[in-house]
């Protein structure tokens, strides 16, 4: 069983060159800037402030790489669809991200973290294609469930569906960063995904 508590920070990567090349196992967490990214990491690991929570969106400009328990990395992409950075920075992070899906064997499960109470941007949609075209397995995770009515779920989720476009094998995991429902589900697809590697 993976020990969630052995999690250290390995390193910020600018380029292609920065990318770990050893055979770990990645799972990369991809989201609107301010959609709760960092918070869901530190849910999942159960840790207060690991990932950075940041009070500005925006703040995850390069790619950073968590080891966990010496057996998989965490890989915490950069935010999206911020619309205070410049075009350049937004340029850069395109083909950041670019090199990042065109490397082999870099990806081995994807989480695409979406906030489950407004339907997706055209940013959330082009990160699912991203996904989608590389043939690996991903899911997402619909954050912020806590804050909303138990009657809007199902069609807050059916949105999400429709929106991405997203094949029936795709999961969608309705998610609270705040209150821990839906972590269990989330590792249970980590935990699958690194027992097959």
């Amino acid at each position: 069983m993976l020990n969630l508590h052995k999690a250290e920070f390995v390193r910020s990567a600018v380029k292609t060159a920065d990318f770990p090349n050893d055979p770990l196992p990645q799972i990369v967490f991809a989201g609107k800037s301010n959609v709760g990214k960092s918070s869901t990491i530190n849910r999942l690991l159960n840790r207060k402030n690991f990932a950075r929570v940041g009070n500005e969106p925006g703040k995850t400009i390069h790619i950073n790489f968590f080891r966990i328990d010496e057996t998989v990395y965490f890989v915490d992409l950069p935010g999206y669809g911020y619309a205070k950075v410049s075009k350049k920075e937004r340029d850069r992070w395109g083909r950041l991200m670019d090199e990042y899906f065109a490397t082999e064997d870099a990806m081995t499960l994807g989480f695409q973290i979406v906030d489950i109470r407004h339907k997706p941007t055209a940013d959330d949609v082009t990160m699912a294609n991203w996904f989608l075209q590389t043939g690996m397995p991903f899911a997402i995770i619909a954050n912020k469930l806590d804050k909303i009515k138990k009657s809007q779920l199902e069609g807050n989720v059916r949105a999400i569906r429709e929106t991405l476009r997203l094949p029936e094998e795709v999961p969608v995991i309705p998610f609270s960063a705040e209150k821990g429902t839906g972590r269990d589900e989330v590792l249970a697809l980590v935990f699958d995904h690194i027992s097959n590697e």
